[in-house]
């Protein structure tokens, strides 16, 4: 019996791309559901509401697939930090990173609708940045777009020029650990 179809609702390249590294045949069909930001919310709790309604919305209208919602978040001493929507607030987000030890937290929900199947999970990674100056952080900015990155920076992009260290998954840091994705997603397409 071959396996539903599988929906990235992500419009995110990276995530598609660690996607296609593993073998996975998916369609992308991004999600417009809002994400929540409660602060009085963990930055676990956070992600995973995320990744579920993002699944959830697309998952409705292909209840036969599938669906995979994804969200990731940086956080620093209990602050989360999205997106940032300026360059301004991309250089703060950086600045107050910098020389300390933060945590991206990546939730991920997977759907399938017509059987009536949900599984949430997060992901944890340490991330310690270099010390960094401004000079530094607006260079980076000049080589990368932040603001479509929580946290404004992507380790993927010249990442070791602000990151020292990192404890954890590397893939989770771009926006989904590959290891646990591919244990949970074989689970959940045998029925667990």
């Amino acid at each position: 019996m071959s396996s539903p179809p599988l929906i990235l609702a992500s419009a995110s390249p990276r995530r598609a791309e660690l996607l296609r590294q593993i073998g996975l045949e998916f369609r992308i069909v991004p999600s417009q559901a809002p994400e929540a930001h409660d602060a009085w919310l963990s930055a676990g709790e956070v992600a995973q509401i995320n990744a579920s309604r993002k699944a959830g919305a697309v998952s409705q209208k292909h209840p036969d697939a599938i669906t995979v919602g994804v969200d990731t978040v940086v956080v620093l001493g209990g602050r989360i930090f999205g997106k940032p929507r300026t360059l301004a607030e991309a250089e703060k987000m950086l600045w107050s990173l910098q020389g300390r030890t933060h945590q991206v937290v990546t939730g991920v929900c997977l759907i399938h609708l017509r059987a009536r199947r949900r599984k949430v999970f997060f992901e944890q990674t340490n991330v310690t940045f270099r010390r960094l100056t401004r000079a530094q952080i607006r260079h980076y900015h000049g080589q990368v777009n932040p603001l479509d990155k929580a946290g404004g920076y992507g380790i993927q992009e010249k990442g070791d020029v602000l990151v020292e260290s990192l404890s954890g998954s590397f893939t989770n840091v771009i926006g989904l650990p590959l290891e646990r994705f591919e244990a949970e997603l074989d689970d959940f397409q045998r029925g667990g």
